[in-house]
């Protein structure tokens, strides 16, 4: 057993060091980047002052079209700012850091440890669930839209994304499905919190599209439509407007944060420390398939012409 023991640690330390390898390598590509958006945006920005100098930012500007400024964004570059890519590294990071403790959660709970010895591996993965919070928060101040875009998850995850990550909802559906059995008291518990995170869910949605309403209309404003007799006062006033609404974005968003978080701590009061270790390897199951599902996707069309012929069926 000793010597079981030993090769399983020396296989988990192997496994570290490989994933810490992985993490500086992209870590550094990121930087990289980071360094090439920096100079870049710097250009643009000194473009930009020069036009509003010249008194032509509004629309229909045919310095900004020469230029391309208006094409460019004026959030980043290519549709990346820098806080974008600073929360690209940061979440990548977590990422690794979740699939390690995810990994001993599953080993933990296969050797049927006792409740307060999994009670610790349950806490842990749930304060780096917590880190989530300040890694998004940043992100949120200076570029909210990356966020909620969801380029930064795969293309399976991003059809189910809602305001920037997960539903409750959904998560504690998940919970109900892979913790039997359950006591009545908890499943009371258990229903009373997800019909209270589909109330928050279907309030924060309703926020929402009142707010995309009240933007849309914002912006197509008579007083935006200035090609004839440009009046950059009335278009700087409305699209000034406009931004303050999309200040009431970042709070949507940081309370679908703060509902996520909740949710999972409401679950950790209610559940055993092995029902809440089954649920968190179940929600983090569910996300690592989407993201095989997107890998697929994407590789579907370089599969071999004989497996293409395969699938197509006979020729009729």
């Amino acid at each position: 057993f000793l010597a079981i023991d030993e090769m399983q640690t020396l296989r988990r330390l192997a496994q570290n060091r490989e994933a810490a390898r992985k993490s500086r390598l992209r870590k550094k590509a990121y930087i990289q980047q980071l360094e090439s958006s920096r100079i870049r945006l710097a250009q643009i920005e000194q473009e930009l002052h020069s036009a509003r100098a010249q008194g032509v930012l509004y629309p229909g500007s045919s310095l900004l079209a020469e230029q391309g400024i208006a094409g460019k964004g004026l959030g980043g570059i290519d549709g990346l700012s820098s806080e974008a890519a600073m929360f690209d590294v940061e979440y990548a990071r977590w990422q690794e850091e979740h699939n390690r403790l995810m990994y001993e959660l599953r080993a933990a709970l296969q050797q049927h440890l006792p409740e307060g010895e999994l009670q610790m591996y349950v806490e842990s993965c749930l304060a780096h669930h917590d880190e989530v919070l300040a890694i998004k928060d940043a992100v949120i101040k200076g570029d909210v839209f990356h966020l909620i875009s969801g380029v930064w998850r795969s293309p399976a995850e991003r059809c189910f994304l809602w305001l920037g990550g997960f539903r409750p909802s959904e998560v504690i559906k998940m919970v109900l499905s892979h913790v039997d059995p359950l006591t009545e008291q908890q499943i009371v518990a258990v229903y009373g919190l997800q019909q209270s995170a589909v109330q928050t869910e279907e309030a924060l949605s309703q926020g929402l599209d009142t707010l995309y309403q009240a933007l849309s209309d914002t912006v197509v404003s008579d007083a935006l439509t200035c090609c004839s007799t440009p009046n950059v006062s009335n278009y700087m006033g409305q699209m000034g407007l406009a931004v303050h609404k999309l200040t009431t974005l970042e709070g949507f968003v940081r309370q679908a944060e703060k509902l996520r978080q909740q949710m999972l701590h409401r679950l950790h009061q209610v559940l055993t420390a092995r029902q809440m270790a089954r649920s968190l390897l179940a929600v983090s199951d569910y996300f690592h398939r989407l993201r095989v599902l997107s890998s697929f996707w994407v590789n579907r069309n370089r599969m071999a012409p004989q497996d293409q012929q395969l699938e197509a069926g006979p020729h009729t």
